[in-house]
Parts: structure tokens; sequence; C-alpha cells
């Protein structure tokens, strides 16, 4: 009898059950020229409203709330979406998701990626927002090795400097010390197979770097044809769009955050982008249309 591999065990659990579940996993999809765009559900996280809003002036962001059925809402289940590009020789993930190690609601990639046929080994790059939980701590598999395994993996400078430096687990805050713990050593597992990258940098052809810092020190977004992928840099669909000046509790630097998004949100609009969410409904695919000196995100599929 052989020996059981990681890759075999791997294989297994991921396509057990994927057909009967693969609703759970419905993603949006848009052609953007070479590129054939998908976005994969990993789940839905679980904070306390707070968290986001607890900032903001409550008569300002009321009826923003109100208008999005989340009036009185003590806890907000923002989605994760991961995004796929494929083309030109390449299959690209966009961040790596939570894994099975942040929040219980959370982890679903691996199985929305066999719903749609692409083996964890078919994925040739991993490219990161930035390094919070949900964005990162699923590039490891549960013996601790890369999930990705085939793929290079890829994080803007300034923020993989953050992570990997010793000092970020004490200053970042005790409400984060364990994303810097985490980060750390996620990172530190995959030396030798991650590059860094500057603002501007095309990361993989066709790919174009574009630093949004705020939400955290470093984070990136990423221009591909006329699409913007925006992480966290604007993170929900409601306040972020309707009232993008407000700090949010969300961001490590909530007034560099502000300067980003409002930035960030006039460039989608001025250039009719499509915009492509980490947390935004429907599987995050729309635009930023103008709307009373602000914005309101449309879904498009």
């Amino acid at each position: 009898m052989s020996a059981i591999t990681r890759r075999m065990l791997m294989t297994a659990a991921a396509g057990i059950g994927a057909a009967a579940l693969m609703p759970r996993w419905l993603h949006a999809s848009v052609q953007m020229g070479d590129w054939q765009i998908d976005t994969l559900s990993d789940g839905n996280l679980v904070l306390p409203a707070d968290f986001i809003l607890g900032t903001m002036p409550e008569d300002e962001i009321a009826p923003i709330l109100a208008r999005h059925g989340l009036a009185g809402a003590e806890q907000l289940t923002p989605p994760c979406n991961l995004t796929l590009l494929r083309g030109n020789g390449r299959v690209v993930l966009f961040d790596a998701g939570s894994g099975f190690s942040f929040q219980p609601s959370v982890g679903d990639l691996p199985d929305a990626l066999d719903a749609l046929g692409v083996a964890p080994e078919e994925v040739t790059d991993v490219v990161f927002t930035h390094g919070h939980p949900d964005h990162l701590w699923g590039v490891l598999d549960d013996f601790d090795e890369p999930f990705f395994y085939e793929a290079r993996h890829y994080m803007g400078a300034g923020e993989l400097d953050y992570w990997l430096d010793p000092a970020t687990v004490d200053s970042i805050g005790a409400e984060r010390q364990a994303f810097a713990v985490g980060a750390g050593r996620r990172l530190q597992a995959l030396d030798g197979i991650i590059e860094s990258f500057g603002d501007g940098d095309e990361v993989v052809p066709g790919v174009q770097a574009v630093l949004t810092p705020g939400h955290t020190p470093g984070h990136m977004a990423f221009a591909v044809d006329n699409a913007m992928i925006v992480g966290d840099a604007i993170g929900n669909h409601h306040v972020a769009f309707e009232a993008p000046g407000l700090v949010s509790g969300s961001d490590q630097d909530g007034p560099l955050a502000v300067e980003t998004r409002l930035a960030l949100l006039d460039r989608i609009a001025s250039d009719e982008m499509t915009l492509i969410g980490f947390h935004l409904p429907g599987g995050g695919i729309g635009r930023a249309e103008r709307m009373d000196g602000a914005y309101r995100f449309v879904q498009d599929v």
C-alpha cells in the first residue's frame, strides 16, 4: 500500500459533498479583456456592528442602515468574496480566505474552488490585498504547508514588512494582536515562495498594483483591464459608499483609509470601472454610481 500523502488527503477532502453543497458557493462572473473573472465565497464573517460603525455619528448613518435593512443590527455578517482570474496561461487567486482557524462561518474556499473545477495545484499565483485573517489565514493547510503548493505568492512590500516586523504585535493594539501573530506565522511559512511588489508594479502580466493604505499600512488594490479589485479599501456596501468620509473602526488608520476610499471611489466612478469587492453583496461585482454627493453600490450580476 502506498503512503498517504498530504496531497491525497487534501484532494479527497475537497471532493466530499461538493455537488450537494454547491449553491452555498454560487459565484459572480464577468469577462474582462482576456480574463475570465469569478468571485468565490469563503463564507461570511460575524462581527459586532460597533466594530465598523461604533465611531460614526448615529444620526448620519441611521437612514443609511435603514435603507439597507440594518437598522438596530447588533451584528453584521459581511460576505467574503475571493477573486479568481483565469487567462493568459495563468490562474490567479486574490487572497487565500480564512482557513479553519478564524471563525466557524468561513473557510469555504477549498470547496468553492472544487465546485468550479479548479484544483489547488492549478493556481499559478496568489496575490494578497493585505494580511488580515480573512484574507491570509487560508494560505496554509491543516499540515501548516502551503495550500496552493504550486503557486508563487505576492504581497505589497510595505504590507509584508509590517506583518513580519516583530514589533507589530506590540504596536497593533490588544484587539488585533492575534492578527499579527497569525500573519507572522503564515508569512514565515511562505519564505522562499513569496515575493514583494510596489505601487504601480505589474504583479503578474495584466495586473497592476494600486497602493490603497489605511485599512492596513500597505493595503493594495489591483487594476485588471477596466476592473478594480478593491479588497477592504471599500469595506461594505452601505456606509462605505453613502458616507465614505466617515471613519470606520475596522480600519487600522481611519483618516488615511477615508482619504484612500474617497480617491478610489472617485477613480472607479469617473472611469466607469467594474468594481470587485471582498465584502460586497451578490458576489461583489458591480459599479460605484455617484449619488447625492456620495455613491451607491450597484450590482452588475
